[in-house]
């Protein structure tokens, strides 16, 4: 039987930049990782890339500001 793949427990997107936030149970307890990508489009196909540019900063900043909060709510 094949293993389900895991559902993220929370993104966060402004525009283009995205934070994907997974949820790891642990001998400790449960703890919380993230992944941050950019997405675009090449010609008809979407795809993401862990690339930014300059002016994808201030957005990824952002996010990642945003997913440090909503991880700390979810032990409050």
């Amino acid at each position: 039987m094949a293993k389900a793949k895991q559902q993220p427990a929370h993104e966060i997107r402004f525009g283009a930049i995205k934070a994907t936030i997974w949820e790891n149970q642990t001998t400790v307890g449960t703890r919380h990782n993230v992944t941050v990508s950019r997405i675009y489009k090449d010609g008809e196909e979407w795809k993401q890339t862990e690339s930014f540019g300059r002016d994808d900063l201030q957005l990824l900043a952002k996010v990642v500001d945003q997913a440090h909060t909503w991880i700390h709510q979810q032990g409050a």
